[in-house]
């Protein structure tokens, strides 16, 4: 779960390390991290970053189409074959 958590916060700030990134190369002078995030400008980078974790959590979300009830079992080893993982429809 924490790993979770840590990819989500990794895409929210992406933008905004990336913008430092950008600071740091172009400017001749590093004044420092905190006046630079004070001219930096937050609510647009805070809209990328919202965006593009939205869109990561689209991407890689799970599209199994289970309906409630069904449940998932796992690949076996059957008289030597390797049966793969498949739905068990519920039993109504």
């Amino acid at each position: 779960m924490i790993r979770i958590v840590i990819e989500n916060v990794f895409f929210f700030l992406l933008p905004t390390l990336a913008y430092l990134v950008w600071i740091a190369f172009k400017r001749n002078d590093w004044p420092g991290l905190w006046p630079v995030l004070k001219d930096a400008p937050l609510a647009i980078l805070f809209m990328l970053g919202a965006g593009l974790m939205l869109t990561t959590l689209v991407a890689f979300s799970s599209r199994s189409h289970n309906q409630p009830g069904e449940t998932y079992a796992p690949p076996v080893f059957k008289d030597g074959q390797l049966e793969p993982g498949h739905k068990v429809p519920s039993a109504k």
